[in-house]
């Protein structure tokens, strides 16, 4: 798992990690935590991809996910946008969990 030292207060904090491969389908790794603080990293690559194309995540090496983190990846599948693949059983359960909020 990666580290990432935080210059304030000299503490270590896991941090986020996707490996991007491509052999007919585009797979996006996601290694270590997805959390509020690098969600928008994973969503700025995923929404650069070609609107047409849809994307597997492997979350194999997912260590901990929160809430929104959690929100997000329940509506890009649902969208049809991506494909989870190697989900730990907790964010599946979640997943079935959250509700969507009626805005």
């Amino acid at each position: 798992m990666a580290w990432q030292l935080r210059s304030n207060h000299r503490r270590l904090r896991p941090m986020l990690k996707i490996q991007r491969t491509r052999d007919r389908r585009i797979v996006f790794a996601i290694i270590g935590q997805l959390d509020a603080a690098n969600l928008s990293e994973l969503c700025q690559l995923v929404d650069a991809e070609p609107a047409a194309d849809t994307l597997i995540l492997d979350l194999t090496d997912l260590i901990l996910a929160d809430r929104d983190a959690v929100r997000v990846l329940r509506q890009y599948e649902a969208r049809g946008r991506v494909v989870l693949r190697n989900s730990p059983a907790y964010i599946r359960t979640w997943m079935v969990g959250e509700v969507d909020d009626p805005a």
